[in-house]
């Protein structure tokens, strides 16, 4: 994997068939994976994830409405250090298909926030459901974990679904002028674990 940037890591590429979703998601192993289990299956720290929601947009084109894109970058580096698992979801637009996502990014153009939008379709605020990550994790036996992801639904879901979140960890803020809307709604509306300047 290379990142614009310049980053670049190795990754153990890892497909699945039979999820529950019938989706074609992928689990990246990233930095000394390997170890990691086996310094949770002794007691030790467990291996760092993040379950990564597809974004075109972001994550490819660049688009400054989000977050998504610099998260991913972030995700892969603080991974391959510490030697876990990136999971790459096919859930664009929070579970809404790509092509709702360009109507949602339109409404919000009239003033809806992103969650809004996704209403205003007649769709869910979020229909992500983490069914099959909870599937992959244990494949690979990973069932307890250090959750890197600022969203408590991912949390509470990864739980009920039996994988043990032995800590959340945030991801860092990546703030701009494009998308300050975006991440204090993010904070507001469903609690997201981002310290944002003035922004309780």
């Amino acid at each position: 994997m290379t990142f614009a940037d310049g980053y670049s890591t190795t990754a153990s590429v890892m497909t699945f068939h039979g999820l529950a979703d019938g989706a074609e998601h992928l689990l990246l192993g990233l930095g000394d994976w390997q170890g990691a289990l086996a310094r949770a299956a002794d007691g030790g720290e467990a291996p760092l994830v993040r379950p990564h929601s597809e974004c075109l947009t972001g994550d490819v084109l660049g688009s400054e409405r989000c977050d998504c894109g610099p998260q991913l970058r972030e995700a892969a580096e603080r991974i391959t250090e510490a030697g876990g698992f990136l999971l790459y979801l096919r859930q664009e637009g929070r579970g809404i298909g790509l092509y709702a996502k360009l109507d949602a990014y339109a409404l919000q153009d009239s003033g809806l926030d992103t969650y809004e939008a996704n209403l205003a379709l007649g769709r869910g605020e979020d229909e992500r459901d983490y069914t099959a990550v909870a599937q992959m994790l244990s494949a690979v036996g990973a069932d307890r974990i250090r959750l890197l992801s600022n969203n408590p639904d991912k949390a509470a879901q990864l739980e009920d679904l039996g994988i043990d979140v032995e800590v959340q960890v945030p991801t860092g803020v990546h703030l701009t002028e494009a998308n300050a809307r975006y991440l204090e709604t993010k904070v507001q509306h469903t609690g997201h674990l981002l310290a944002l300047p003035g922004v309780a």
